[in-house]
């Protein structure tokens, strides 16, 4: 199943994988809600491919509700989103693999059949990171971001990325009130006392990441 809101997005990836001669798009979804009644109605998929940006909620969300119903199904992430923020994030949310969007079909193959094999894919990049936080003790220098929710560790991100809220608003399908709602919480969370330490510690957090 892919789950993504750009349908042509989701039919560059069909064909990609149709072409292989044991693989087979059962089925589109273009938010969360529609993907999880898909899926309840028949169990015959074996494996789901999903955005982290949806219509309505993030897809870090999303693949919670999934596995509620669903907990041995295998989830390969598919982001725009820059993997060495958003990876180990869903990999916390119980995802098996995280890939970009730029990387070639073969790639997307590959991360296919190595999650289907009971594996996780990742970049060697992100295989290296991970590796070097568990030998350094696997504790990240900010334990706070963890209380965030997926979708306000998204907005924390598009905030450090440089964008305003009206932007963020159109980014992600939300309302300006959500957005702000969003900003609130993470501030509260994160013990920072004003918009701009805000935009400081999300500038920070990002340029730490890469």
């Amino acid at each position: 199943m892919l789950v993504d809101d750009h349908a042509m997005l989701r039919h560059g990836m069909a064909m990609v994988i149709n072409m292989e001669p044991d693989m087979e798009v059962f089925a589109e979804a273009d938010d969360g809600s529609e993907a999880l009644a898909l899926l309840r109605k028949d169990d015959a998929i074996d494996i789901v491919l999903l955005d982290i940006t949806l219509k309505t909620v993030s897809g870090l969300e999303a693949i919670k509700n999934i596995h509620a119903y669903f907990p041995e199904l295998p989830v390969l992430f598919v982001s725009m989103h820059d993997e060495m923020v958003y990876a180990e994030r869903a990999l916390r949310a119980g995802a098996r693999g995280y890939i970009m969007k730029q990387e070639p079909g073969e790639v997307l193959v590959n991360a296919i059949r190595e999650v289907l094999k009971g594996n996780v894919f990742l970049s060697k990049k992100m295989h290296e990171k991970l590796l070097n936080r568990m030998a350094t003790g696997g504790a990240e220098p900010e334990q706070l971001i963890n209380t965030l929710t997926p979708s306000e560790f998204e907005v924390l991100h598009l905030i450090g990325s440089g964008h305003s809220s009206q932007e963020i608003a159109k980014l992600l399908s939300r309302s300006i009130k959500t957005i702000e709602t969003h900003r609130f919480n993470i501030r509260t969370k994160l013990k920072l006392k004003d918009s701009a330490d805000l935009i400081r510690y999300a500038t920070r957090w990002i340029s730490e990441e890469h």
